[in-house]
């Protein structure tokens, strides 16, 4: 498979830039459409022929597998990040930093790294110190929501950026009602398949670039695509932490009204956008018990966000028994470190009531959900951090 042809969603792209004509961002609107028009089928175009390189200047390429990757998979907000972080200090792990994400070739993340090199070992590290100050202007608005950067583990579903295929641009096309990027599962087979055949070379070349490993993943995006994961790479493992809606819908959706609104996007498409999400929010939590209930086949842990908080060692033990993973010494380590930090306090506020929401709506969305977990007895749901 590892002739597989670059992906390109010609479906979305017709979409996007019909939106983007119809509604087009209110600074240099003309300029972005044409540059989106003319822009996007030239970039996806050379990250093809690379793409398409990559097997012959690197042979070894055919023989790299891509074995028992491990998804870690939830709502947006119920401790994914902090679960694939943790898991990423596991050295038997492989898995992408964020600025690998945007270059798909293994010839491109090789001289990558090797750019990275020359700098740190010729000119002081002085790329990286401009990288990592664009870095903190540009994340600045949402790091006490969403702490990232380019050097760090991020959301693999970034691969399909430049395919036009990645959650990644909803930020930028906030029309959930005409764009999904979620439910993967329900997409005609020979586009689901297509998708997910380059998704897996994606996962090639990345390991092969770390030199082997188990494939490290972590995307809320992907709650909506187990079936088509589980029918990619039948030997998959999952990770499904769960956390009170009460409190990941309403973060969920401060933190895309926020980046929405730096972006200057139209009030009403912001409205309209996040009335979907907090709809999809309850497929977030429903789709991957329904289908790992299909496949008892499947290695799987279910967690609870308060334990993964308050006692992470012995969840994180639980997690790798649950999926037959060994625990290294390293990664003991880290786990038990874990520990003894503090929990992380964080200043981002947000509500039910902000949003329009109905508890008791949600509520019974997720009855067994609520009456399993207790959520009832967390305290009062409209004013939670």
């Amino acid at each position: 498979m590892t002739g597989a042809r670059f992906y390109f969603d010609w479906s979305n792209y017709w979409t996007m830039l019909r939106l983007l004509l119809r509604n087009p961002p209110a600074a240099r609107r003309w300029r972005r459409c044409i540059g989106f028009a003319l822009g996007m089928p030239a970039v996806a175009a050379f990250h093809a022929v690379c793409f398409a390189l990559d097997p012959i200047v690197f042979p070894s390429l055919r023989r790299t597998e891509v074995v028992a990757p491990t998804f870690c998979v939830g709502h947006a907000r119920s401790g994914t990040t902090y679960l694939h972080r943790l898991m990423a200090a596991d050295p038997q792990f492989s898995y992408a930093l964020m600025y690998e994400l945007f270059f798909p070739s293994l010839i491109q993340k090789r001289l990558l790294r090797i750019l990275f090199h020359v700098d740190a070992a010729l000119l002081g590290n002085r790329l990286r110190s401009q990288l990592e100050a664009i870095e903190r202007r540009r994340f600045e608005p949402t790091d006490d929501m969403h702490k990232t950067g380019f050097f760090v583990p991020e959301e693999d579903d970034a691969f399909m950026t430049w395919s036009l295929s990645s959650g990644f641009w909803i930020l930028m096309f906030p029309f959930m009602g005409d764009l999904d990027f979620y439910h993967v599962d329900k997409w005609p087979e020979r586009r689901r398949r297509k998708l997910m055949n380059f998704y897996k070379e994606c996962i090639r070349r990345q390991v092969a670039l770390n030199g082997g490993g188990i494939h490290l993943s972590k995307n809320p995006t992907f709650c909506g695509r187990l079936e088509a994961l589980i029918e990619t790479f039948p030997d998959a493992r999952f990770v499904v932490p769960l956390r009170n809606p009460y409190e990941t819908i309403p973060s969920l959706l401060k933190l895309m009204k926020t980046e929405w609104g730096l972006r200057g996007r139209d009030e009403r498409l912001v409205a309209e956008s996040l009335r979907v999400l907090a709809d999809q929010s309850i497929d977030s939590y429903t789709d991957p018990l329904k289908v790992l209930a299909r496949h008892p086949e499947i290695r799987a842990c279910i967690v609870d966000y308060r334990r993964l908080i308050e006692q992470p060692e012995a969840m994180m033990r639980q997690i790798y028994s649950d999926l037959e993973l060994d625990l290294s010494p390293a990664a003991a380590q880290e786990f038990q470190a874990a520990g003894t930090r503090d929990r992380h306090e964080t200043a981002h506020r947000y509500s039910l009531d902000e949003f329009g929401l109905d508890p008791a709506e949600i509520r019974t969305r997720l009855t067994a959900l609520f009456d399993q977990y207790q959520w009832d007895a967390e305290g009062e749901h409209a004013n939670v951090r």
